[in-house]
């Protein structure tokens, strides 16, 4: 499914957007997950400063 929205990004106005990737360990067990959102480009860092 990933290749499909990252194919769809590079046409027309899909440039104007990215893939936001951010990893979070939990403080119980340890263990890391990661939270995928897809922002416009000129909200990439409020994306990456927000841990939700």
């Amino acid at each position: 499914m990933a290749k499909k929205v990252v194919a769809t990004l590079k046409t027309g106005k899909g440039k104007e957007y990215s893939k936001v990737i951010t990893m979070t360990k939990s403080p119980k067990s340890g263990a890391y997950s990661f939270r995928e959102v897809i922002v416009h480009n000129d909200h990439v860092a409020d994306a990456i400063a927000s841990k939700k």
